[in-house]
């Protein structure tokens, strides 16, 4: 009895709301673009992009590697 009230009460909440009927406002300025690449903070399509990804990919794993090398062989 009473799960079949909260299902009413639930169901007439939703349908009041109309979520289905809001559309997005693109005015606000709260809005961003939406879709692929649109999120991400550099653009994948440049030419150089291969490049400077892969030299800062690089750079990330072999930096460890010179640095202990640097400290095992600098002067006490």
């Amino acid at each position: 009895m009473l799960s079949r009230a909260a299902a009413r009460t639930t169901t007439s909440l939703v349908a009041r709301r109309g979520f289905h009927a809001t559309r997005a406002r693109l005015s606000s300025p709260y809005h961003y673009p939406e879709g692929p690449y649109s999120n991400i903070p550099f653009n994948p399509r440049k030419k150089t992009f291969g490049l400077l990804f892969w030299t800062f990919m690089g750079t990330g794993f072999f930096a460890p590697f010179g640095i202990s090398v640097w400290q095992t062989y600098k002067p006490q």
